[in-house]
């Protein structure tokens, strides 16, 4: 991957820049422990990700819609049987999601403070703008962006309106993430570029074939090759 040609490097947020995941996989187990009494966790799990499929193209991602999903889902799998109670427990699962902390993912200011010495950086993210813009305030990256950009969805038109809006050409455009649906595959369509960061967890939804032989595409470990693959001092 020849590093001199991009003008900017683009980050996805939701974990790649901080951690988010796992809030989702914590929030479906204490949805599925308040489902017990109708159905067993599996099965749960099961149907609530067929809601979450069948409700994305209205609702969209995020935190907000998320919580939709599950008291649709605590409706329908209950047969109707959902109590009060359980409805207020679901939007507390909710609640708690939207009030807690994301941590930084390891590295993350080491490498923004050197890429963006030399590079425009650009934040490229879907969900709900709010929940987003929060997040980002909390982490104290702000400081490091000239762009931010909250995607309804992440498909290549979305990508071609950033570029063009960045005014770039699409081979001068990076975009860096840890989803193959999201932050590879559609940037590769459009002739830019994608380094892929994997997460120990991730939504299913996201889960894609990487296209190994590509060559616009590289996958790294962690951070840290980012900051070797950009000349950067290795962090120990």
């Amino acid at each position: 991957m020849d590093i001199s040609r991009f003008k900017a490097i683009a980050f996805d947020a939701d974990d790649t820049l901080w951690e988010n995941e796992t809030l989702f996989r914590t929030a479906e187990d204490r949805f599925c422990a308040l489902m017990r009494p109708f159905l067993p966790e599996e099965d749960c799990q099961k149907a609530l990700f067929s809601v979450e499929m069948k409700n994305l193209p209205l609702y969209g991602y995020g935190i907000k819609p998320f919580g939709l999903s599950l008291i649709e889902a605590a409706i329908s799998l209950s047969q109707g049987r959902a109590s009060y109670t359980l409805i207020q427990d679901i939007l507390a699962i909710v609640k708690d999601m939207l009030s807690a902390e994301n941590p930084l993912l390891p590295n993350v200011f080491e490498v923004l403070t050197h890429l963006s010495q030399n590079y425009r950086l650009v934040v490229a993210t879907k969900g709900d703008l709010l929940d987003q813009e929060r997040k980002l305030e909390r982490s104290g990256l702000a400081q490091f962006f000239h762009h931010i950009e909250v995607m309804s969805d992440k498909k290549p038109d979305n990508y071609r309106k950033l570029v063009r809006h960045l005014d770039l050409k699409p081979d001068e455009f990076l975009m860096v993430g840890n989803s193959v649906n999201s932050d590879v595959l559609p940037v590769l369509e459009i002739g830019a570029h994608s380094i892929h960061i994997p997460f120990h967890t991730t939504w299913a939804h996201e889960v894609g074939e990487e296209p190994l032989a590509h060559p616009n595409y590289k996958k790294l470990d962690s951070m840290r090759d980012l900051m070797v693959l950009f000349g950067g001092d290795p962090i120990l």
